[in-house]
């Protein structure tokens, strides 16, 4: 055997942490916040004043995804951030950041979930956009090339003029079901099937995201 001296130091290179597949939480000094972060997955949500924890289904950071009372179509979701934000210009960089990766990963789990080829990303921002609910929110729906529910592509706009109009109105009588129009082809849902729902896309997401 060689000497002690005679061995030729190695430097030993340190491992890169794997990155997270969302910005972490952090505080003012820099440091991870896990425990909030975590405390946050578990806690109510609330979109506006509404109290929507059962009709989640994916949960990261600062942001959350909810399913619809109506659906405009098959897998019409709503993103939207953990605290009350009214404004697109109200949000703090984490939650922005939170929320951009999450409209971003929920759009592309629920294309692929629903066999969708593309998807429809709409955020009506303040009331001169026709937001209803003072709470930020992107509505995400998925589009086909075939079999589509809208013949015309651009028939999807005034579609969702009319869900965000009724949206207010929609979350105050949840979970009693909606008395609707005749003519009306959406039938609301009761609690339950959209508690069903959320736990059925649930599966689809890391378990703390579907927390």
């Amino acid at each position: 055997m060689s000497p002690i001296s005679d061995l030729v130091p190695v430097r030993v290179r340190r491992a890169r942490p794997c990155p997270l597949p969302h910005p972490p939480l952090r505080s003012d000094d820099g440091t991870h916040q896990l425990a909030i972060k975590t405390s946050r997955i578990m806690s109510a949500l609330f979109f506006s004043s509404f109290d929507v924890t059962r009709q989640a289904f994916y949960r990261s950071g600062l942001a959350a995804a909810i399913v619809n009372l109506k659906p405009i179509v098959p897998g019409h979701v709503l993103v939207i951030p953990t605290r009350v934000v009214p404004r697109f210009a109200d949000l703090e960089q984490d939650e922005l950041a939170s929320l951009m990766a999450s409209v971003q990963h929920v759009g592309r789990v629920i294309e692929r979930v629903y066999g969708a080829d593309g998807l429809t990303i709409a955020c009506q921002d303040g009331k001169a956009a026709g937001q209803t609910v003072p709470h930020l929110h992107f509505h995400l729906l998925p589009r086909k090339i075939q079999g589509d529910a809208f013949a015309r592509n651009d028939d999807v706009y005034p579609a969702l003029e009319r869900f965000e109009g009724g949206l207010v109105d929609n979350l105050r009588r949840v979970p009693q079901p909606l008395q609707v129009d005749a003519d009306e082809d959406r039938k609301p849902r009761t609690l339950e099937d959209m508690e069903k729902e959320a736990l059925w896309l649930k599966t689809f997401f890391d378990p703390v995201e579907g927390s």
